[in-house]
Protein backbone atom coordinates (compact mmCIF):
# COMPACT_ATOMS: atom_id res chain seq x y z
CA UNK A 1 0.00 0.00 0.00
CA UNK A 2 1.64 3.55 -0.94
CA UNK A 3 1.02 5.82 1.66
CA UNK A 4 -0.48 8.98 0.03
CA UNK A 5 -0.77 12.59 1.64
CA UNK A 6 -4.41 12.37 2.59
CA UNK A 7 -3.40 9.77 5.21
CA UNK A 8 -0.90 11.93 7.02
CA UNK A 9 -1.77 15.36 6.61
CA UNK A 10 -3.56 17.32 9.19
CA UNK A 11 -6.95 18.77 7.93
CA UNK A 12 -7.62 21.31 10.93
CA UNK A 13 -5.39 24.14 9.09
CA UNK A 14 -4.25 27.49 10.20
CA UNK A 15 -4.93 30.38 6.92
CA UNK A 16 -4.93 33.54 6.31
CA UNK A 17 -7.24 35.72 3.72
CA UNK A 18 -5.45 37.85 1.35
CA UNK A 19 -7.06 40.77 2.70
CA UNK A 20 -5.59 40.02 6.29
CA UNK A 21 -4.11 42.70 7.98
CA UNK A 22 0.00 42.56 9.05
CA UNK A 23 -0.81 42.68 12.48
CA UNK A 24 -3.46 39.75 12.21
CA UNK A 25 -1.39 37.62 10.09
CA UNK A 26 1.61 38.09 13.04
CA UNK A 27 -0.78 36.74 15.63
CA UNK A 28 -1.87 33.75 13.89
CA UNK A 29 1.55 32.87 13.15
CA UNK A 30 2.66 33.41 17.40
CA UNK A 31 -0.50 31.90 18.33
CA UNK A 32 -0.31 28.46 15.93
CA UNK A 33 3.59 28.37 16.55
CA UNK A 34 3.81 27.74 12.70
CA UNK A 35 6.50 28.96 10.55
CA UNK A 36 3.86 29.87 7.60
CA UNK A 37 0.46 29.91 6.74
CA UNK A 38 -1.54 29.61 3.32
CA UNK A 39 -3.05 32.32 2.10
CA UNK A 40 -6.46 32.14 0.86
CA UNK A 41 -8.98 33.91 -1.62
CA UNK A 42 -12.69 34.31 -0.19
CA UNK A 43 -13.67 30.96 -2.23
CA UNK A 44 -10.93 29.07 0.02
CA UNK A 45 -8.51 28.82 -3.28
CA UNK A 46 -4.90 28.69 -2.13
CA UNK A 47 -3.22 31.66 -3.84
CA UNK A 48 0.28 32.24 -1.98
CA UNK A 49 2.01 31.35 1.21
CA UNK A 50 2.96 33.80 4.14
CA UNK A 51 5.89 33.47 6.83
CA UNK A 52 7.57 34.47 9.61
CA UNK A 53 10.20 36.07 7.06
CA UNK A 54 8.17 37.22 4.41
CA UNK A 55 7.05 39.91 7.47
CA UNK A 56 10.61 40.21 8.84
CA UNK A 57 11.29 41.93 5.50
CA UNK A 58 9.68 44.90 6.95
CA UNK A 59 12.00 44.99 10.32
CA UNK A 60 15.23 43.95 8.13
CA UNK A 61 14.37 46.65 5.11
CA UNK A 62 14.16 49.52 7.00
CA UNK A 63 17.53 48.32 9.04
CA UNK A 64 19.17 47.56 5.35
CA UNK A 65 18.75 50.54 4.22
CA UNK A 66 18.37 52.89 7.25
CA UNK A 67 20.57 51.47 9.65
CA UNK A 68 23.63 52.94 10.48
CA UNK A 69 26.41 49.80 10.71
CA UNK A 70 23.79 46.54 9.47
CA UNK A 71 25.13 44.21 6.84
CA UNK A 72 22.52 41.30 6.61
CA UNK A 73 23.92 37.99 7.46
CA UNK A 74 25.46 35.37 5.11
CA UNK A 75 21.80 33.38 4.81
CA UNK A 76 19.69 37.11 4.04
CA UNK A 77 21.93 38.02 1.64
CA UNK A 78 21.86 34.76 -0.18
CA UNK A 79 18.41 34.72 0.25
CA UNK A 80 18.61 38.32 -1.46
CA UNK A 81 20.32 37.19 -4.15
CA UNK A 82 18.13 34.39 -5.56
CA UNK A 83 15.58 36.42 -5.27
CA UNK A 84 14.77 40.23 -6.19
CA UNK A 85 15.22 43.31 -4.51
CA UNK A 86 12.17 44.67 -5.73
CA UNK A 87 10.32 41.53 -4.18
CA UNK A 88 12.15 42.00 -0.42
CA UNK A 89 10.85 45.73 -1.08
CA UNK A 90 7.27 44.91 -1.56
CA UNK A 91 6.93 42.74 1.43
CA UNK A 92 8.74 45.47 3.42
CA UNK A 93 6.20 47.76 2.60
CA UNK A 94 3.29 45.41 2.35
CA UNK A 95 -0.18 45.60 4.58
CA UNK A 96 -1.84 42.76 4.10
CA UNK A 97 -1.57 39.23 3.91
CA UNK A 98 -1.56 38.90 0.06
CA UNK A 99 1.12 42.03 -0.27
CA UNK A 100 3.38 39.87 1.69
CA UNK A 101 2.87 36.40 1.02
CA UNK A 102 5.11 34.12 -1.83
CA UNK A 103 3.15 33.28 -4.78
CA UNK A 104 2.25 31.17 -6.48
CA UNK A 105 1.73 28.23 -3.36
CA UNK A 106 3.73 24.83 -4.29
CA UNK A 107 0.98 22.71 -3.10
CA UNK A 108 0.15 19.15 -3.09
CA UNK A 109 -2.77 17.03 -3.41
CA UNK A 110 -4.89 14.33 -1.27
CA UNK A 111 -3.72 11.37 -3.30
CA UNK A 112 0.33 12.58 -4.13
CA UNK A 113 2.37 10.08 -2.45
CA UNK A 114 4.18 11.30 0.26
CA UNK A 115 6.70 10.53 -1.05
CA UNK A 116 6.53 12.92 -4.00
CA UNK A 117 5.54 15.45 -0.63
CA UNK A 118 8.83 14.99 0.78
CA UNK A 119 10.66 15.61 -3.18
CA UNK A 120 8.47 19.07 -3.41
CA UNK A 121 9.69 20.29 0.06
CA UNK A 122 13.28 19.47 -0.84
CA UNK A 123 13.13 21.40 -4.14
CA UNK A 124 11.58 24.13 -3.18
CA UNK A 125 13.22 24.56 0.46
CA UNK A 126 10.18 24.76 2.41
CA UNK A 127 8.59 22.81 5.58
CA UNK A 128 5.08 22.66 4.65
CA UNK A 129 2.33 22.34 1.91
CA UNK A 130 -1.18 22.97 1.52
CA UNK A 131 -3.16 20.46 0.00
CA UNK A 132 -5.68 21.55 -1.67
CA UNK A 133 -8.76 19.68 -3.93
CA UNK A 134 -9.21 19.46 -7.87
CA UNK A 135 -10.29 23.11 -7.59
CA UNK A 136 -7.46 24.08 -5.72
CA UNK A 137 -9.02 24.85 -2.49
CA UNK A 138 -7.90 24.39 0.52
CA UNK A 139 -8.27 21.00 2.38
CA UNK A 140 -5.12 20.20 4.77
CA UNK A 141 -1.58 21.29 5.28
CA UNK A 142 1.13 18.16 5.51
CA UNK A 143 4.44 19.14 7.21
CA UNK A 144 7.42 17.34 7.47
CA UNK A 145 6.51 16.13 10.92
CA UNK A 146 3.62 14.57 8.98
CA UNK A 147 5.77 12.93 6.75
CA UNK A 148 7.77 11.14 9.38
CA UNK A 149 4.36 9.57 10.28
CA UNK A 150 5.35 6.91 7.43
CA UNK A 151 8.32 5.63 9.75
CA UNK A 152 5.87 4.62 12.45
CA UNK A 153 4.11 2.25 10.65
CA UNK A 154 3.92 -1.11 12.28
CA UNK A 155 6.16 -4.25 11.40
CA UNK A 156 2.88 -6.57 10.60
CA UNK A 157 1.89 -3.76 8.25
CA UNK A 158 5.02 -3.47 6.20
CA UNK A 159 5.58 -6.89 6.34
CA UNK A 160 2.01 -7.68 4.86
CA UNK A 161 2.60 -5.06 1.97
CA UNK A 162 5.64 -7.22 1.46
CA UNK A 163 4.04 -10.16 1.22
CA UNK A 164 1.37 -8.72 -1.61
CA UNK A 165 4.10 -7.12 -4.03
CA UNK A 166 6.73 -10.19 -4.21
CA UNK A 167 6.94 -11.60 -8.09
CA UNK A 168 4.08 -14.17 -8.11
CA UNK A 169 6.06 -17.22 -8.98
CA UNK A 170 8.56 -16.55 -6.18
CA UNK A 171 6.57 -15.56 -3.59
CA UNK A 172 6.58 -19.23 -1.59
CA UNK A 173 10.20 -19.51 -1.83
CA UNK A 174 10.44 -16.56 -0.05
CA UNK A 175 10.45 -15.80 3.62
CA UNK A 176 9.78 -12.15 4.84
CA UNK A 177 10.51 -10.57 8.32
CA UNK A 178 10.31 -7.31 9.55
CA UNK A 179 12.23 -5.69 12.60
CA UNK A 180 12.03 -2.41 13.43
CA UNK A 181 11.39 -1.35 9.76
CA UNK A 182 14.08 -3.37 8.54
CA UNK A 183 12.91 -6.13 6.18
CA UNK A 184 14.43 -9.65 6.26
CA UNK A 185 14.94 -11.83 2.93
CA UNK A 186 15.80 -15.61 3.04
CA UNK A 187 15.06 -18.60 0.71
CA UNK A 188 15.97 -19.67 -2.73
CA UNK A 189 14.22 -18.39 -6.24
CA UNK A 190 14.51 -19.68 -9.45
CA UNK A 191 16.08 -16.75 -11.17
CA UNK A 192 18.35 -13.90 -9.93
CA UNK A 193 15.88 -11.96 -12.00
CA UNK A 194 13.21 -12.65 -9.15
CA UNK A 195 15.46 -11.72 -6.70
CA UNK A 196 16.19 -8.35 -8.03
CA UNK A 197 12.34 -7.81 -8.12
CA UNK A 198 11.73 -9.27 -4.54
CA UNK A 199 14.65 -6.82 -3.47
CA UNK A 200 13.64 -4.06 -4.93
CA UNK A 201 10.04 -4.10 -4.30
CA UNK A 202 10.56 -4.32 -0.17
CA UNK A 203 13.06 -1.44 -0.40
CA UNK A 204 9.81 0.56 -2.23
CA UNK A 205 7.52 0.07 0.24
CA UNK A 206 6.47 2.77 2.52
CA UNK A 207 7.81 2.86 6.11
CA UNK A 208 11.05 0.22 5.73
CA UNK A 209 14.13 1.78 6.81
CA UNK A 210 16.48 -0.47 6.04
CA UNK A 211 16.70 -4.03 3.95
CA UNK A 212 18.65 -7.26 4.59
CA UNK A 213 18.51 -9.08 1.24
CA UNK A 214 19.58 -12.84 1.64
CA UNK A 215 17.94 -14.50 -0.60
CA UNK A 216 19.71 -16.58 -3.40
CA UNK A 217 19.09 -17.94 -7.15
CA UNK A 218 18.97 -21.10 -8.89
CA UNK A 219 19.79 -19.76 -12.24
CA UNK A 220 21.43 -16.48 -13.09
CA UNK A 221 19.13 -15.20 -15.68
CA UNK A 222 20.74 -11.46 -15.26
CA UNK A 223 24.25 -13.01 -16.19
CA UNK A 224 23.75 -15.36 -18.69
CA UNK A 225 21.63 -12.27 -20.76
CA UNK A 226 18.50 -14.25 -20.57
CA UNK A 227 14.85 -12.40 -20.92
CA UNK A 228 13.78 -10.88 -18.34
CA UNK A 229 10.07 -10.85 -17.58
CA UNK A 230 9.66 -8.72 -14.45
CA UNK A 231 10.44 -11.94 -12.17
CA UNK A 232 7.21 -13.95 -13.22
Amino acid sequence: MRIQVKDVMTTTVAAVNKKAPFHVVAQVLIDRSVSGLPVIDSDDHVVGVVSEADLLCKAEFKERFYGDDYRPPLRARVRHMAGSEHDIYRKSVGHTAGELMSAPAVVATPNDSVVRAARLMDRHGVKRLPVVDAEGRLVGIVSRHDLLKVFTRSDEAIRNDVVNGLPPLAVSSIEVTVKDGVVGLTGQVDKNSQAIAAARHAENVDGVVGLRDELTWKLDDIAANLPYFGGT
